[in-house]
């Protein structure tokens, strides 16, 4: 069976590739060499293999150099556009930088014209006090005038019934002359103060009459006074109060924990109140006690905004390169949490606190680097990591805007940033809610 077959096979064989003598002749000698079926059937597979694999491994290096240019240009196309948006993000954060700017010297010239206001309605509220006082003593004046020139007129009259009675005495005894000149001397003087009376009490109706209208003056002039004031409350706390309120924080509990810590007799937090004749306030007063309020309010409201991080850390021109989330891991290709954002700019950028607080971490933390973290009030605690310098220790007292370390790469990094965290009750929240409402307002 095994002979037939392979004598089949040589067959076939024989017919597609015969038995071929390669002749070689010299000068000399001929020889040949003798090619068989079999070995010219290996020569051609392997021929036939060598080709294939060329044009296979062709076919390859011309797909992969074909999508290796796509992938690059594509990848090209992608930097530049990630560039181009980095560029607008870059021109509306100076953007809003410089508006924030010109909004913080608008709050700053307000806060001045609010104070200049309050002194001139506490002026004008002690001209009103003196201004009533004079009309009290005028009018105390007027009435005595008044009575004295009521006794005048009874002693007048007096005078005038005896001088009828001495007319009548001195007609029925001519020889009275004397007592009757002496009446007569007498009720020239009567009539000479009863006049002076009458002028002196017309005088003082006159300053009553000019004293009211005085009055009427510094009341409209309070009233103006009093409405600037309130316009520009409602302009300055409605936007601070909206600024907290979008961090998330319970601004009702935060402004009675400012104040507790400022309640001091005759600190800046404590009101004033005008002093009144009787027990019932008047409107005027009780106006300028809820003005006094609604500063006092304001006031909070600043003290509030300096201890909490509603500021920027890097002041210098940077880009945002990572935001608070989820993203994915380049080394191990899963997803994790994010917990701040990233500020990318040269090495050696200064940074700076958000907030007034308290150094409670400068040194080497693990995956953050050189690390400082500053507890502020209401709980919240900033976070600034991957620095190259730390310039702050351990329970240092810190103020916003002071300078606390320099921009590196130190710890878990791929490149020089700022990673910057917020936590509340040691849970972490988006820092860009906080640098969002403080550019809102500021």
């Amino acid at each position: 069976m095994r002979t037939r077959l392979a004598i089949r096979i040589h067959a076939i064989l024989e017919h597609y590739f015969p038995e071929r003598r390669l002749f070689l002749k010299s000068d000399t000698d001929t020889r040949f060499i003798r090619l068989k079926s079999g070995t010219q059937v290996l020569a051609f597979a392997g021929s036939a293999a060598i080709i294939a694999w060329a044009i296979v491994a062709t076919a390859i290096l011309l797909m992969d150099s074909i999508g290796s240019g796509n992938f690059r240009e594509q990848a090209k196309r992608d930097q530049r556009t990630y560039e181009a948006r980095l560029n607008v993000l870059s021109g509306q954060r100076d953007a809003r930088a410089d508006e924030a700017l010109a909004a913080q010297e608008r709050f700053n010239a307000a806060l001045d014209q609010i104070s200049v206001m309050q002194s001139e309605l506490l002026s004008s509220e002690t001209r009103r006090r003196e201004l009533e006082t004079g009309i009290e003593v005028i009018q105390t004046t007027l009435r005595q005038t008044m009575q004295d020139r009521e006794a005048a007129r009874a002693q007048v009259t007096a005078l005038e019934d005896q001088t009828e009675n001495v007319a009548a005495l001195v007609a029925a005894n001519p020889g009275a002359i004397a007592p009757t000149e002496l009446l007569a001397t007498a009720l020239a003087e009567t009539a000479k103060e009863r006049d002076q009376v009458i002028a002196d009490a017309e005088d003082a109706l006159i300053k009553a009459d000019e004293m009211a209208f005085q009055i009427a003056l510094m009341e409209e002039q309070n009233d103006q006074i009093f409405r600037q004031l309130e316009e520009a409350m409602t302009v300055s706390v409605a936007p601070l109060d909206k600024m907290f309120r979008a961090a998330g924080l319970p601004t009702d509990r935060i402004i009675e924990q400012v104040r507790r810590g400022y309640s001091g007799q005759g600190g800046p937090l404590t009101p004033l109140s005008f002093s009144t004749r009787s027990d019932e306030l008047s409107p005027d007063t009780m106006r300028a006690n809820r003005l006094l309020n609604q500063m006092d309010q304001l006031n909070l409201y600043r003290i509030a905004a300096q201890k909490a991080p509603f500021a920027t850390p890097v002041k210098s021109a940077f880009r945002f390169t990572s935001g608070y989330g989820y993203r994915r891991d380049p080394k191990t290709g899963g997803r994790r949490m994010h917990s701040g954002v990233d500020f990318a700019a040269s090495i050696g950028t200064p940074i700076y606190s958000t907030a007034d607080g308290v150094v409670v971490h400068s040194g080497w933390s693990a995956g953050y680097g050189r690390l400082v973290k500053i507890r502020h009030e209401f709980g919240i605690e900033t976070r600034y990591a991957h620095l190259s310098k730390l310039r702050v220790n351990v329970g240092q007292r810190v103020s916003r805007g002071e300078r606390i370390g320099d921009m590196g790469a130190s710890g878990r990094v791929t490149g020089t940033h700022l990673h910057y965290e917020v936590r509340v009750g040691d849970k972490a929240v988006n820092p860009m809610i906080y640098i969002k409402a403080a550019n809102d307002v500021f």
